[in-house]
């Protein structure tokens, strides 16, 4: 009998704690998730250039932005492509950059410190451009 207690006694333990790894886990997995969005994607190619026509790559809206110097940017959502325009030039570039799409689509963040005319001109030719489908990007007002 005592020899049943005395194995008992020096026996290895047979459970794990897994508390450590699950702490590990957890960190590891919320640093991966904060930096994911930060990292870029894409090889930089220097492309031939053709004659030929322009294929849809995308359906994705494009972003529209107007700072409070009244400068227009133009990106896409997924590229991270910008183009400076001025008002004059905007309409032949979207008449541009939308020929191809079938979504026509596009969302204006507009700055609050521009002036509403400046932001009205900017929808009038985007309109003129043929985009009728535009969202305008706010921030939720902070519930008080």
């Amino acid at each position: 009998m005592q020899v049943n207690s005395s194995q008992s006694r020096h026996s290895a333990l047979s459970e794990i704690n897994v508390t450590p790894l699950v702490d590990v886990m957890l960190v590891l997995l919320i640093i991966f998730m904060v930096t994911a969005p930060m990292m870029q994607q894409g090889i930089d190619v220097d492309l031939p250039e053709t004659a030929a026509s322009g294929v849809e790559t995308s359906n994705e809206p494009f972003i529209l932005t107007i700072d409070k110097n009244e400068k227009i940017i133009i990106s896409g959502t997924k590229d991270k492509n910008r183009i400076d325009i001025t008002l004059k030039n905007l309409r032949p570039k979207l008449n541009a950059i939308f020929s191809t799409r079938k979504n026509k689509q596009i969302y204006l963040q507009a700055d609050k410190a521009v002036s509403y005319g400046f932001v009205a001109e900017t929808m009038a030719e985007i309109r003129a451009a043929g985009i009728s489908n535009i969202g305008l990007v706010t921030l939720p007002k902070a519930s008080q």
